[in-house]
């Protein structure tokens, strides 16, 4: 049982990773990615007050007991892309399942922007439930305690407003993923 389950877990994995490699992380797709997010109702007023975003047009997430979650974006100043980024986590804990989600990153002030750029930003222990296109969760990192849920395709779910310079939303593209682990988000960056 043991072997089928490690056997699941890494070819779940390597899906995961593959799919993500191959998934358009093109200045269209950020451009299509973060007007998804402006129509939508809880995000659209963080385009007007902002430094700089960074969006996700796709991560992918599985998991199976040890899971992990990769997306690559861009990163806007002033409404311009200014650079690249990509998104990886590691997760261990009880978890189950796979997700494809959109995310989007604003950064309240020059301050929050240079510590993502800096290529050492990371979101901490998290926990999620999430099924098909409706989504509930909570979480716990370096940007501070959040919560929040997502209705459909046009919805983000809410930390309800900037936390240490940071507020991240999120659409579920697709999937079903349930899980309550310890993992880290790292985010690295390329300047343009």
């Amino acid at each position: 049982m043991r072997r089928q389950t490690r056997l699941f877990t890494a070819l779940t994995l390597a899906m995961l990773f593959g799919a993500s490699a191959h998934a358009d992380d093109g200045k269209r797709a950020c451009e299509d990615a973060a007007k998804l997010f402006r129509d939508a109702g809880e995000t659209a007023p963080f385009f007007d007050n902002n430094y700089g975003f960074a969006v996700f047009p796709t991560i992918g997430k599985a998991g199976l007991g040890i899971g992990g979650a990769h997306g690559k974006g861009c990163v806007f100043a002033d409404d311009e892309i200014v650079g690249k980024t990509k998104m990886t986590q590691v997760s261990f804990g009880w978890q189950a399942g796979a997700q494809g989600y959109s995310l989007i990153i604003f950064f309240e002030d020059q301050r929050a922007f240079r510590d993502f750029t800096s290529g050492n930003f990371e979101f901490g222990a998290q926990v999620s439930a999430v099924a098909i296109t409706a989504a509930a969760s909570a979480g716990a990192g370096t940007g501070g305690a959040s919560a929040g849920a997502s209705a459909g395709k046009k919805d983000a779910t809410t930390v309800g407003g900037y936390r240490k310079g940071v507020a991240p939303f999120a659409i579920v593209k697709g999937g079903l993923m349930y899980e309550a682990a310890l993992g880290g988000a790292k985010f690295s960056y390329e300047k343009l």
